[in-house]
């Protein structure tokens, strides 16, 4: 039986201050003969079973504070868990390069058992894992296993581990990294190395998961991932693997997610084009290659994309960020937030180098907890059949499983929108997973810019 949700503690005066407008419905005359509806799109095929429904929290320590930025995190936890985050990604920990090649990146690693002395301490670490677990999250780091720092140890004291021209360690081929240096897994030693460095923190901090930078270089071969995936779920049955690549391969090698890599590109497009019809699709094809019991990862921003795109234009407005969050969630796969969307006063492109402690947004807070458990009360609905009523710039779907429906509406533009409801579910007495209302499908439902309707019976 699907779970409804009868009740949110959604602070609306916080909501309006934040300026994020949710759905307004108009009532609607009960005329017989109102407006049609578009014909749906193209059926979707069925679904199968899914992974459970986390929600992934990507954290930049970064973004936390100048100094001991695990603390900071640590303390930001519980607002993350009052969101709906099931897993904290937390970027790269590991000490960093700062030889003469480094250009402050957290990709640079110089030390893979020791902790950014900025970031804090092992002990600090330990902590914040304790301290999620205790509120019900996961945690997994960030892992960087294609490339070291050039004042890692391995560089002088096992040159032989990496790859070299001329006798001379080089970069990643056709990258233009030149902060970091190519580990050469042709050499046997180089694979079990990384292998026990990784294990150390499953050790060491009782860590979840990882998520592996870099995981489609051509330079790692599959046996690696293979046989690390392996080795990690028998410390942690259900430790959870997530590999930076589109590549379909890697749920065979024991991964339990990839990327979406169209996801936010498509998404974002839709909203400033005005244009909403790519949005169900990319989805659909996305998830329908997933296996039965894995997932894709789906984001409006992560690291990169809020790094190369203007956060407060990306999606026409900041404001739409919400709105776009339910295109990613409600197309099946599991859903990121990255820090800075819960943020307010963020204009312009977010470097993930820089030290800068954001304001995080409170008012965002019930936002996204709507939002999610909205997501996770529709479970077994969405593991039924998906119609596409998607018309301009109104993306709009329902998922049907026997007598149960969800019916999805998201304005992807910055003006009020009317939309024409799909007249199989007129007048029918359905939930507004957002407000915890229930109401009767009207004709017409009207919706702010950026506004977005949630229902299920």
């Amino acid at each position: 039986m699907m779970k409804l949700i009868n009740s949110l503690t959604l602070n609306m005066a916080a909501v309006a201050a934040a300026a994020m407008l949710f759905i307004g419905c108009s009532s609607g005359d009960k005329n017989e003969d109102g407006p049609v509806n578009p014909s749906p799109n193209p059926p979707a095929p069925e679904v199968t079973s899914k992974m459970p429904d986390y929600v992934v929290y990507e954290a930049n320590p970064r973004f936390f504070g100048t100094e001991n930025c695990l603390n900071a995190l640590t303390s930001n936890l519980q607002r993350i868990a009052n969101m709906g985050c099931d897993i904290v990604w937390i970027m790269p920990v590991c000490e960093p390069g700062t030889g003469p090649q480094s250009v402050g990146s957290p990709y640079c690693v110089k030390n893979y058992e020791a902790i950014n002395p900025k970031y804090g301490t092992i002990a600090d670490l330990q902590n914040l894992v304790k301290s999620a677990h205790g509120l019900g999250l996961k945690v997994i780091l960030d892992w960087v296993p294609n490339h070291t720092a050039w004042d890692n140890p391995w560089v002088t004291e096992h040159p032989d581990w990496f790859m070299q021209r001329n006798g001379q360690i080089i970069s990643p081929p056709g990258q233009n990294w030149n902060d970091v240096a190519q580990l050469n897994y042709e050499n046997p030693e180089v694979a079990p190395a990384m292998a026990d460095a990784i294990k150390y923190w499953v050790t060491t901090a009782d860590v979840d998961g990882f998520r592996f930078d870099y995981a489609d270089s051509p330079n790692i071969p599959s046996s690696f991932w293979t046989n690390l995936a392996s080795d990690l779920k028998a410390l942690k049955s259900d430790m959870l693997l997530l590999a930076e690549s589109s590549n379909y391969s890697f749920y065979g090698y024991g991964y339990d997610m990839i990327y979406d890599w169209s996801s936010a590109p498509t998404i974002a497009k839709a909203f400033t084009s005005g244009r909403a019809a790519s949005i169900v699709e990319e989805g659909v094809s996305a998830w329908g290659k997933v296996p039965e019991g894995d997932s894709i990862l789906r984001y409006v921003f992560n690291h990169d994309t809020m790094s190369e795109n203007s956060i407060n234009s990306y999606y026409g407005s900041i404001d739409a960020l919400p709105a776009a969050y339910v295109c990613t969630a409600f197309l099946n796969g599991t859903p990121l937030i990255y820090s800075g969307m819960d943020a307010s006063g963020l204009t312009g492109k977010q470097s993930f180098f820089n030290y800068k402690t954001i304001t995080f947004n409170e008012a965002l807070t019930p936002v996204y907890k709507a939002i999610n458990e909205a997501y996770k009360a529709t479970n077994n609905v969405r593991a039924g059949n998906l119609t596409d009523y998607t018309t301009g710039s109104i993306c709009a779907f329902t998922w049907t499983n026997g007598s149960k429906n969800l019916l999805v509406v998201v304005n992807c533009s910055g003006n009020t929108q009317d939309y024409v409801t799909p007249i199989t579910l007129r007048y029918t007495t359905m939930n507004d997973l957002i407000n915890g209302s229930s109401l009767s499908i009207p004709v017409t439902i009207s919706l702010p810019a950026y506004g977005y309707a949630i229902y299920a019976n």
